[in-house]
């Protein structure tokens, strides 16, 4: 997927947080250790350094949701982390994102941390994200 691709399906996925632009993810890609999985319309952005990975970002359209594609990419995305030496993978999510955190609890993700007012709501008031881990299958 083309970073323009990749802005057109988080625009339609996300408004709290705000999505992404091209030019972020066009920045984003090459980084170090930085991948990408893709599977019918969605995708999850992730990197791995150092034996840790990090989900960066997922993408399911509204349309395809409740279907398990959100699980699918999140097994997907831990398979290439393991396979860059990952042994254990983290996230942010925000803590009123209820749909994805039950996504995450399923996957067996666990709270680890918080940060406070990580988050901007539409309203401009802050929400705190959760620090979600797991460790991966070896």
């Amino acid at each position: 997927m083309t970073p323009e691709a990749l802005a057109a399906l988080h625009a339609l996925c996300f408004t709290h947080p705000r999505p992404w632009s091209a030019a972020e993810f066009a920045a984003l890609l090459p980084g170090p250790g930085v991948f990408l999985v893709t599977e019918e319309s969605g995708f999850a952005l992730g990197r791995a350094i150092a034996g840790e990975a990090e989900l960066l970002t997922i993408a399911v359209p509204p349309e395809a949701r409740r279907r398990g594609l959100g699980r699918s990419l999140i097994a997907r995305f831990e398979a290439e982390a393991q396979a860059r030496g990952a042994s254990h993978a983290f996230l942010e999510v925000a803590l009123d994102n209820a749909a994805a955190r039950a996504l995450y609890q399923a996957a067996g993700y666990a709270e680890a941390g918080r940060r406070p007012g990580y988050c901007t709501a539409p309203d401009g008031s802050r929400i705190d994200a959760l620090i979600l881990t797991r460790a991966l299958e070896s």
